[in-house]
């Protein structure tokens, strides 16, 4: 390691992409124990000290969420109902040493498709905003997201929030995983939904699928055949096993493709029969 740079703004922080080439440490839960035991040969860009990144903040139609906000913040944090799903996948991250240190950006730049933060985020239509000395931008999350450990973010530039809109129309929503133990697990499958209710019926259904492919994904064909179903329960038999087929699950040692197909099944309607449930 040669430089280890801690810049106090977001404007230190892009100049010093642009004139480096840097490894950015948010919270740095995946980065330093994938080096237990080895060399720490990365030239560090430390953006713990942006104090800006940090918080979550409600807009005219959005609310904000920090690039630095931890998970322990998203848990804790007084924000409505239809964040409840991401309060959930944040309960999920590893132990609460974790979510005390962890960070959004860092879990959803890790791209990894077990990233227990993408599915809700996926479910919320979020949008993930970055920085540069060229400015700033924003893009659909799932535009974002690449593929296994990919993402649109360039050498020069840092995530620095994601903007989440609000919902047309009053909105629950949840989350649940399936690991191979209760805590401290990756995922096998993960599901994510939102339910806007609008008078009774779906207004809107977003519905976001972990673990089952290179990278988190939206059953859209799924949700525009539940739009204006009543909302009431039985609406999870609506759900095919053909609503999934944009899905590619593998086999690995956690579980089969067939079988993480068959559970994404049983989450996505038990999802939707909680929402119900809650409506």
């Amino acid at each position: 390691m040669r430089l280890y740079l801690q810049p106090k703004s977001v404007d230190e922080a892009v100049q010093a992409l642009s004139e480096n080439s840097l490894y950015v440490l948010a919270g740095g839960t995946d980065y330093y124990p994938a080096h237990v035991g080895k060399p720490l040969d990365d030239d560090i860009l430390d953006i713990t000290g942006i104090t800006d990144l940090r918080g979550i903040t409600e807009n005219d139609d959005h609310f904000y969420i920090g690039a630095l906000t931890r998970w322990t913040d998203i848990i804790e944090a007084g924000i409505p109902d239809y964040f409840d799903g991401l309060k959930l996948a944040a309960r999920e991250v590893g132990g609460v040493q974790i979510q005390n240190a962890g960070t959004i950006a860092g879990n959803i730049c890790n791209a990894s498709p077990a990233a227990d933060g993408i599915p809700p985020l996926l479910s919320l239509n979020a949008d993930i905003v970055l920085a540069s000395t060229r400015g700033k931008h924003s893009m659909p999350l799932a535009k974002f997201i690449m593929g296994n450990r990919k993402t649109r973010c360039a050498s020069d530039e840092i995530v620095t929030g994601f903007r989440i809109p609000k919902p047309g129309h009053p909105a629950t929503s949840t989350f649940l995983k399936l690991g191979a133990r209760k805590y401290l697990v990756i995922s096998i499958v993960m599901v994510a939904a939102v339910i806007e209710n609008d008078n009774g019926n779906v207004g809107a259904v977003r519905i976001a699928v972990g673990s089952c492919s290179a990278a988190a994904k939206r059953l859209h064909m799924l949700e525009r055949s539940l739009a204006g179903q009543p909302i009431s329960s039985g609406i999870g038999d609506l759900v095919t096993e053909s609503h999934l087929n944009q899905l590619s699950p593998i086999d690995d040692v956690r579980g089969s493709a067939d079988y993480r197909r068959d559970v994404a099944l049983t989450l996505v309607r038990r999802a939707l029969e909680e929402l119900v449930a809650s409506a």
